[in-house]
């Protein structure tokens, strides 16, 4: 089993002790993305707002693994309101050409930032 640790610039830098992402074998593992800008470090407002950053830097990752959105296989996305629900799903989804992956969305009481929205996902080398 080989291990790589994944890590751009083209994303936010990890808060903690832990890694942007993680390759083994033919999966890569993405830690939890929130909205913050890479290089500003800012957190935009709206949610709209905020997860199309949140996307953003998860591309940013999966395109430095050399991989793309058909690549990943299960996301998990986490709210601090579920009525943001449609217009974070209306955005999530406009993402992804055809293939879905398999998630859920749940509800938690606060996230890191006091940021409304953060997507974690698993993608494969397989398409």
């Amino acid at each position: 089993m080989a291990k790589q640790i994944i890590k751009t610039e083209q994303a936010p830098k990890a808060i903690g002790p832990y890694s942007q992402a993680v390759k083994v074998d033919n999966l890569l593992f993405i830690s939890g993305q929130i909205p913050v800008h890479p290089t500003t470090n800012s957190i935009p407002i709206t949610i709209e707002e905020q997860t199309h950053q949140v996307m953003i830097n998860i591309e940013a990752i999966l395109l430095e693994a050399q991989l793309n959105w058909d690549n990943v296989i299960k996301s998990t996305i986490y709210l601090t309101d579920m009525n943001d629900f449609t217009k974070v799903n209306d955005i999530y989804a406009s993402y992804f050409s055809s293939f879905y992956p398999a998630r859920e969305c749940v509800q938690v009481v606060a996230l890191p930032k006091n940021v409304s929205v953060e997507i974690s996902v698993i993608a494969s080398e397989e398409k």
